[in-house]
C-alpha cells in the first residue's frame, strides 16, 4: 500500500507513519530524514537545501523531486511505502503522480497553537537524527540520545520564530492538497491533538 501522510509541524504525522511502516511491513520515508542526511554529508543537494531549512523556507521542487524519485526507485519500496513531508504543492503532487499511484492521504491535522507549543519541547540528535519531546517522547537519560548518547540539541528550524514561518508557508502552500486528494478520493482527516495512542486508533479505523 501507498500511503502519504502529511500536517503541520508537531502535528506528530511522523509517529503515526513509524507505525503504518511497522503495520505493513513497508518503508517510512521521510523527506527530512533524506534532506538531514544528504546535509550530515554535505552533498551537493544537501548544501543547497541547507539554505533554504536555516530560513525556515521549503526546499524548492526541483531539489526535492530528485531526491524521492531516487528513493522511490529502491527496491525496498516496491511493496508499498509512507511517504512522510512530500508532497507538499500541488506540482509535487501531480508530479509523484505520473512516477506512483498512490492509494490513502492521510491529513493530521493539529491548530497552530499546538504546533508550537509541541515544538518547544522537541530535541535531536546531532549523530543519528533521533527525534525526541521533553513532555510525550522523552529520552530515557536526560538531554541524551537513547540510541548512540548523543547530547540532544533544539535544531535551528524548532525556534518559534522559525515554526510561526513555516507554519505560513505550510497554509499557504501544502492546505490545496486537501482538495485535489479529495478529488481523488483519497483523502482521510486525522484529528491529531488527541494522545498519541488515540491518534493510531483512528489511523487504524480507516486503514485496515
Amino acid at each position: 500500500m501507498n500511503i502519504i501522510i502529511f500536517g503541520p509541524q508537531g502535528s506528530g504525522k511522523g509517529t503515526q507513519a513509524e507505525v503504518l511502516a511497522k503495520k505493513f511491513n513497508i518503508p517510512h520515508i521521510s523527506t527530512g530524514d533524506i534532506f538531514r542526511d544528504n546535509i550530515k554529508n554535505q552533498t551537493e543537494l544537501g548544501n543547497k537545501a541547507k539554505e533554504y531549512i536555516d530560513k525556515g523556507q521549503l526546499v524548492p521542487d526541483d531539489l526535492t523531486i530528485k531526491l524521492i524519485k531516487d528513493r522511490l526507485s529502491q527496491p525496498d519500496s516496491k511493496s508499498g511505502f509512507i511517504l512522510d513531508g512530500y508532497p507538499r504543492t500541488i506540482p509535487q503532487a501531480e508530479a509523484l503522480d505520473r512516477v506512483v499511484d498512490i492509494d490513502k492521504v492521510l491529513e493530521v491535522w493539529i491548530s497552530d497553537e499546538e504546533s508550537i507549543t509541541r515544538l518547544a519541547g522537541r530535541r535531536s540528535c546531532p549523530q543519528c537524527g533521533a527525534v525526541y519531546h521533553l513532555k510525550f517522547n522523552p529520552p530515557r537519560q536526560d538531554e541524551k540520545c537513547d540510541k548512540c548518547n548523543k547530547t540532544l540539541i533544539i535544531r535551528e528550524d524548532d525556534t518559534e520564530e522559525v515554526i510561526k514561518k513555516r507554519l505560513e508557508q505550510y497554509h499557504r502552500q501544502t492546505e490545496p492538497l486537501i482538495e485535489y486528494y479529495q478529488n481523488q478520493d483519497k483523502h482521510l482527516k486525522i484529528d491529531g491533538m488527541p494522545p498519541i495512542p488515540e491518534v493510531t486508533k483512528q489511523i487504524n479505523e480507516e486503514i485496515k
